[in-house]
């Protein structure tokens, strides 16, 4: 029951549709006064509800009731499934769909499914190849706000993920994680063929091709392939001459790094190979293969 009979017009209006409030800036139409004053502040950008505590302003009353809870910890809204606790009925409703499932945000384009719109948001750029995100400093554009902050880093130097083990720190959590595996042994990733185990997916990726003999990785100036693209590029020195790795003691320069190092023997004098049997020390593992031929009595020349 209504007491004021403009109560009951107001009410009405509800169930026929009738909106006689209209906003003089973009002409929307309410069916409340009191509405269409909440609306005015898009407009006005009037935010007249402060919080005590950090002085943050709100246009409205419940979004501010909201705010209060990341000082009180309040969370007052929890999962049936898992006891997990939210502070917000959005946050736990796009948590349960972990627990169902449920994919609502359709992308039109390819038919992929998505939790929460957010994700369904991001991913029409990769349709549209929309880039919002600019970075300041060399003007790279990125379609997603955590893709430039991960950028920018690489201008600034930070490094935010600190291993709590070693101290090493990481520009990217992703990193972090992987790093942890050094410390935990933890090897997550099996070869279907063999059994073995990796740390990384990556490491697996390249180990599967010593099965399947896949070599995607192909040089465009004489067709030779290679199985991980590391590969490729130290081979494709010998096409362009490229000597990156020099000596600080002589200049001279060399195309790996690993030719590097055998070379600094020669300065430093260091013999790192050593035989078991008469304990003589070479600078290079091929001298000590030779060497070995005298106590094994093999040929010194392979056969014709």
């Amino acid at each position: 029951m209504f007491n004021l009979s403009g109560t009951m017009n107001i009410h009405t209006m509800i169930h026929n549709g009738e909106k006689q409030f209209k906003c003089e800036v973009c002409d929307k139409m309410f069916s409340r006064s009191g509405t269409l004053n909440i609306h005015r502040r898009i407009h006005t950008g009037e935010k007249p509800f402060k919080c005590e505590l950090c002085d943050k302003m709100f246009s409205l009353r419940g979004n501010l009731n909201m705010h209060m809870r990341i000082h009180t910890g309040e969370k007052p809204f929890k999962c049936e499934f898992c006891d997990k606790t939210f502070s917000h009925s959005g946050s736990l409703t796009e948590h349960m769909r972990t627990h169902t499932g449920e994919k609502p945000y359709k992308c039109e384009v390819c038919n992929k499914s998505f939790s929460i719109s957010g994700s369904l948001q991001k991913h029409m750029r990769v349709h549209t190849r929309e880039k919002p995100f600019n970075c300041n400093i060399c003007d790279e554009m990125f379609n997603q706000s955590g893709t430039l902050n991960m950028h920018t880093r690489i201008h600034t130097g930070e490094k935010p993920f600190k291993c709590e083990i070693c101290d090493k720190i990481f520009s990217q959590r992703g990193n972090l994680n992987m790093h942890m595996r050094i410390h935990t042994g933890e090897k997550p990733f099996k070869c279907e063929f063999c059994d073995e185990m990796f740390s990384h997916s990556g490491s697996l990726t390249e180990h599967i091709r010593t099965h399947t003999g896949e070599k995607p990785f192909k040089c465009e100036v004489c067709n030779k392939s290679f199985t991980v693209s590391g590969s490729l590029q130290k081979h494709m020195r010998v096409h362009t001459g490229e000597k990156p790795f020099k000596c600080e003691i002589c200049d001279k320069r060399f195309s790996q790094s690993g030719s590097l190092l055998v070379h600094l023997r020669v300065h430093t004098g260091e013999k790192a190979f050593n035989c078991e049997i008469c304990d003589k020390r070479f600078s290079r593992s091929g001298n000590l293969d030779r060497h070995l031929r005298i106590h094994t009595g093999e040929n010194h020349r392979d056969p014709g």
